[in-house]
């Protein structure tokens, strides 16, 4: 067929309307593959995180948050949606047939046209967007929801309206959060409807005033009906939360509360009940005197009764008589406040302490002084790095952790850090980074009580492959894939037979070759087929882990390695402490992390909030990890969780299983949670007390130590926590807590404890009184030796008042009297030459010989690249008595006059005091002053030569200095009974083992 004489029908130019259609179906098409590929990207997150939580045996976590979050969604957009749409369309369908022709209505039709072509989509697109909304900020009260579905009573009641503390925990937050979403409900619906009938003329401003149909004014008074009932509901509620109140010098309902603001609230809840129903009478019969003069009268009763009143009775009746009015209050807020925080069962003790030291005074704490920490977890890193680093591509963390293991039967404090990965001490690459190094290697531990001679750590486990007193490589397992620095993912593991990829270790300390391994284990999701490694490739962003052939059929891949942030990821409703620290168990490396159950509804309960009430110079640092501005009034350690350092399995153990949250929690994911009782013995000797949980309630104890109403009332003996005195005079840090194994006075026998002292308040801007007040331990140390049972002394707190008539020095006053010592400050000024810088280490306080001692490891740094802290010397104070030795023996034998009756830890060190005639002590001692004197005369006629220009005097002063340093050098060597009464040299420094 043809069209035209010479022309097919295949040649005929295709009509424009044609090649239109073509071209149109291109932007569908986009569209479409833009939905697509956006939709897969979002599936392969949630695919992601279905594979890793699978993986670790906590789907159920996941499905449950998840699938509540998504409930909750579903049913706030369908409420906010639905609501909005029948507003709308309820509206347009009511509007007037015929509207008086005026210039605001012939505007209002010209928007009406406008609108017309999309009206309909209108309808159905702001109640869609509304509800989504709506859906998502609902969606994040999931907890909120859970723990109202599954709440466990507490069994106790409060003291004023009676109910169980589950209500005001579980309940009143649910009904607070569906309230507050309904009013949002009604107010957007009633606006949305209002400014409907607005646009097609049901209301409308007219020169008599404003005019509304029928229609819009039963719409107005629903909705006004609705919004009261719901405020009704509100003021209700409002009775309760008076229980939680912050507005008051204390928290709770106090006098005026329960005598003027509950009564004031029930009256309006009534009351907006009544004026509700006005409402509703309103828009039956039409009349409208009685809902507006109601509303009226609401708004001035609002004002009146809950303003004005309250107001009136706190100023004219309460203030003149407060301490007689607030009394039963203040004894509500400090009960509750203290039960809590866990701080019921403090032990009080007042503890007389003395400031004279006398001979033989700490022949009764041998315990504690044998454990007494020289070695300050926060200042030897550098000196596990350079003396068990071994490669670039190791590294230890910047503070290390305080536990104990059992040495030949007995307990020895120990610091302790895991070998971990240096990301950026590997080469580049991609390969290289996933692939290659994927690993740390081994636990390196310490003693804590004693260094060796050179001031070196001296290692309980250490070196490459892992040796000591604690055990070998054959003893446990020392690679370590999950930690605080690992990478942020490896690929690992291959085929049986194939030959290893992963850099293992050196061969040994010394080698230049190191072995290879292959991970075996189940430690993360398979990426072995090519979906799998398409999704984890759009997951890190990472074309290389789609393409690279070191990806095998069995590969695994490893990420979110963290021991926090795998905790907090299986257990989303835990806040998680900021240090977790690792232990050698049952032969695996294992963190520890412990886990908090909080809550900021408690009734009565002073408000904490955690980043302020944890911080201390370590977080200041960023030494450990600070936790979120968030606040709280109720806090219990719940969990104790446990990541296995080489497959990062994680097991949760619910360890306070008396704690009702923890028990709504446990029936919300049933599966997720041991008993305590599955702790084998040796994971419960290495549990300990948690730092930040000591943190907030040191802090709440420096006021409810008091449970006097009266002193409580007056402040007259609030405490505050000393700033940390290693840090200066000025600084406003307050001082960490420290682990000590320490036997308080009337304790049996010493115990793993987490310590702290007090000083008097101190308020913003004001100098500190820094003398000591009281002094709080935590016993630490959950084991008993048996599987599954706990010490039920594990947690006690243990609190010394200490006497107003005796001033005993802070740890400020302490630092101030080493820093003014002339012996001390002539000796460090020796220790600095050579440019050395000398570093106070921490300053731990000890209740021990009837008085508080302090004692402090000095360390010296040369200025060398590859130097580090060695422990020089220890400084020890009680009273007003300072000692400074190079053994802690020796120092406190210096206060104690002469024999302190101590058992310490590094008694056997070089530089103990041999037991000479007092006579030669004395004479030494008198040398050491004499050449100590020397030195600062010749320093100062040197200076003085070269002021002058005379660089030959200048030379003659050097030669006496040089003499001089020799003299004191000599002569604390025989003070020290480490040379002979003459002669003698200088001890060498030590040379540091340099990063292999």
């Amino acid at each position: 067929m043809t069209f035209g004489p010479d022309r097919p029908y295949d040649e005929r130019p295709t009509p424009p309307t044609k090649l239109g259609r073509k071209r149109s179906a291109l932007v569908p098409t986009l569209v479409v593959v833009a939905v697509l590929v956006v939709g897969f990207v979002f599936f392969s997150q949630v695919y992601a995180d279905v594979l890793w939580y699978n993986q670790l045996g906590f789907l159920e976590v996941f499905l449950k948050e998840n699938g509540t979050k998504i409930a909750i969604f579903l049913a706030a957009f369908l409420i906010m949606s639905v609501s909005v749409y029948l507003s709308l369309r309820i509206a347009y369908r009511s509007r007037p047939v015929y509207a008086p022709d005026s210039s605001l209505q012939e505007n209002l039709n010209r928007y009406q046209a406008q609108l017309e072509p999309v009206r309909k989509l209108l309808m159905i697109g702001i109640p869609v967007v509304l509800g989504g909304f709506a859906g998502t900020a609902a969606a994040s009260a999931w907890q909120t929801v859970l723990l109202f579905f599954n709440q466990e009573p507490f069994g106790t009641a409060d003291p004023q309206f009676g109910l169980d503390y589950s209500f005001y925990l579980n309940t009143l937050p649910f009904i607070g959060f569906v309230t507050g979403f309904l009013v949002s409900v009604v107010l957007i619906a009633g606006i949305a409807g209002l400014l409907t009938h607005y646009l097609y003329g049901g209301i409308r401003l007219e020169e008599k005033g404003l005019f509304a149909s029928t229609a819009a004014r039963i719409h107005i008074a629903v909705f006004a009906a609705l919004f009261l009932l719901l405020q009704g509901v509100n003021y209700w509620l409002d009775r309760y939360s008076t229980l939680q109140s912050t507005s008051g010098k204390w928290a709770g309902a106090l006098y005026t509360d329960v005598n003027a603001v509950i009564p004031t609230k029930s009256i309006l809840a009534v009351a907006a009940v009544i004026v509700a129903i006005l409402f509703i009478v309103a828009a039956v019969m039409g009349r409208w005197r009685l809902p507006l003069v109601g509303t009226a009268m609401l708004v001035i009763t609002a004002i009146l009764a809950g303003g004005v009143y309250p107001w009136v009775v706190q100023r004219f009746q309460v203030t003149p008589s407060e301490l007689s009015l607030e009394r039963q209050y203040i004894e509500r807020n400090i009960a509750l406040t203290r039960q809590a925080y866990g701080l019921t069962d403090t032990e009080v003790t007042p503890y007389n302490a003395t400031v004279n030291a006398e001979a033989g005074a700490l022949r009764k704490d041998a315990e504690t002084t044998a454990n007494i920490r020289l070695l300050d977890p926060n200042l030897v890193s550098d000196a596990f790095g350079q003396l068990e680093q071994f490669r670039q591509y190791y590294q230890f963390a910047p503070t290390l952790n305080v536990d104990r293991y059992d040495v030949n039967g007995e307990t020895q404090d120990t610091v302790i850090a895991v070998r971990e990965l240096n990301t950026a001490g590997v080469p580049a690459g991609w390969f290289n980074e996933h692939v290659l190094f994927t690993h740390g290697y081994g636990v390196v531990a310490a003693a804590g009580s004693k260094v060796q001679a050179d001031g070196k750590p001296s290692f309980m486990l250490s070196g490459i492959p892992s040796t000591g007193v604690l055990g070998n490589d054959k003893t446990y397992e020392p690679r370590i894939y999950f930690g605080e620095y690992s990478p942020d993912y490896s690929i690992v593991g291959g085929p049986k037979g194939a030959a290893p990829v992963e850099i293992d270790r050196p061969q040994s300390e010394d080698s230049d070759t190191e072995s290879k391994n292959t991970f075996v284990g189940n430690g993360g999701p398979n990426v072995g087929n090519w979906f799998n490694r398409l999704v984890y490739a759009l997951k890190f962003q990472s074309t290389d882990l789609m393409l690279s052939d070191a990806v095998n059929s069995e590969s695994q891949i490893l990420y979110d390695r963290n021991p926090r942030d795998r905790v907090e990821k299986v257990a989303p409703y835990l806040t998680v402490d900021g240090n977790a620290y690792p232990a050698i168990i049952d032969g695996r490396v294992k963190w520890i992390v412990d886990g908090y159950t909080t809550s900021q509804h408690f009734p009565y309960s002073t408000p904490q909030q955690l980043a302020s009430a944890t911080a201390d110079s370590l977080t200041a640092g960023g030494r450990t990890v600070a936790l979120p501005p968030q606040d709280v009034n109720y806090i219990r350690n719940a969990v104790k969780a446990t990541v296995d350092a080489y497959d990062g399995s994680v097991t949760l153990y619910a360890w306070d299983d008396k704690d009702p949250l923890l028990k709504a929690w446990q029936k919300v994911f049933p599966t997720t949670l041991k008993p305590y009782s599955q702790m084998s013995a040796e994971l419960m000797s290495h549990v300990r007390y948690p730092e930040d949980l000591f943190k907030v309630q040191r802090e709440l104890l420096g006021r409810y130590h008091v449970t006097s109403v009266d002193r409580f009332y007056s402040n007259s003996d609030a405490w505050s926590v000393p700033t940390d005195p290693t840090l200066g005079a000025k600084t406003t840090v307050k001082q960490p807590p420290y682990y000590l194994s320490l036997k308080m006075p009337g304790q049996d026998s010493a115990a793993f404890s987490l310590t702290t002292p007090f000083i008097p308040f101190t308020a913003d801007g004001e100098e500190p009184r820094n003398v000591l007040y009281g002094f709080l331990a935590a016993e630490a140390d959950a084991g008993i030796g048996k599987d599954g049972q706990k010490s039920p002394d594990y947690g006690k707190l243990r609190l010394l008042e200490l006497p107003r008539s005796v001033t005993v020095p802070g740890p400020g006053q302490a630092q101030n009297l080493f820093n003014s010592d002339t012996t001390v400050s002539q000796a460090l000024n020796l220790l600095r030459q050579g440019a050395s810088e000398v570093i106070n280490g921490n300053l731990l306080s000890l209740p021990v010989g009837g008085g508080m001692l302090y004692v402090q490891p000095v360390y010296v740094q040369s200025s060398g690249a590859s130097s580090y802290p060695t422990l020089r010397r220890v400084l020890v104070s009680f009273g007003e008595k300072v000692g400074f030795a190079p053994t802690l023996a020796e120092a406190l034998d210096q206060v104690f006059q002469g024999n302190s009756g101590a058992t310490t830890g590094d008694e056997g060190n070089v530089g103990q005091t041999p037991a000479t005639p007092p006579t030669q002590e004395v004479t030494a001692q008198e040398k050491l002053q004499t050449a100590l004197q020397n030195a600062r005369a010749a320093i100062e006629e040197g200076q003085a030569a070269l002021s002058k220009g005379d660089f030959a005097a200048y030379g003659t002063a050097q030669q006496k200095l040089q003499k001089a340093l020799q003299d004191a050098i000599n002569a604390e060597a025989q003070i020290a009974g480490t040379a002979p009464s003459t002669g003698g040299s200088a001890t060498p420094t030590p040379t540091p083992t340099p990063s292999r």
